[in-house]
């Protein structure tokens, strides 16, 4: 499996991915990324950014096998980024491909200069939630930023080394 920075030429294939995902696990549709029309560019978006952020996207065969970013949302305190856009296609699970993104984000995060990354995500992902939860994320009570997806309720941060 390779892993590599977003390609223009990835858009439509990382917006299926994050669907189906959303699909798979009856996530909510409305207020989520899900119907965000930003996930349809998203090689735009951290392009816009690309300074201060980056889309890792996994591969396997050719195939678009997952994505996961740092990003600096608006309204986030200064030092702190928002862990983004982390799904893996079914058939690329339980392959270790999470925890090398997790590796990747944090070092990425680090170089960026930030000092915190932050995460919103839905019940309907416990598993990835209480897996968070275990690389040191701690739950908030309220949301930091304007991620523009209201339907998110789980908010996390983490303190980078």
């Amino acid at each position: 499996m390779k892993i590599r920075k977003v390609e223009k030429t990835d858009n439509r294939a990382l917006a299926g991915l994050i669907k189906n995902v959303f699909e798979e696990y009856n996530a909510p549709k409305e207020g989520t990324v899900y119907s965000d029309p930003v996930t349809n560019r998203l090689y735009d978006l951290f392009e816009k950014e690309r300074e201060k952020s980056v889309l890792w996207v996994a591969e396997d065969d050719g195939e678009i096998a997952g994505c996961c970013g740092v990003y600096p949302t608006e309204g986030l305190p200064a030092g702190c980024a928002e862990l983004v856009k982390f799904y893996i296609a079914d058939r690329a699970r339980g392959k270790g491909l999470g925890k090398k993104f997790m590796e990747l984000n944090i070092r990425s995060a680090i170089r960026f200069g930030y000092k915190e990354l932050y995460l919103e995500s839905l019940p309907a992902f416990s598993d990835a939630v209480a897996w968070y939860e275990k690389l040191g994320f701690r739950k908030l009570d309220n949301r930091l930023g304007n991620s523009g997806h209201p339907s998110c309720n789980i908010w996390m941060l983490k303190k980078l080394p």
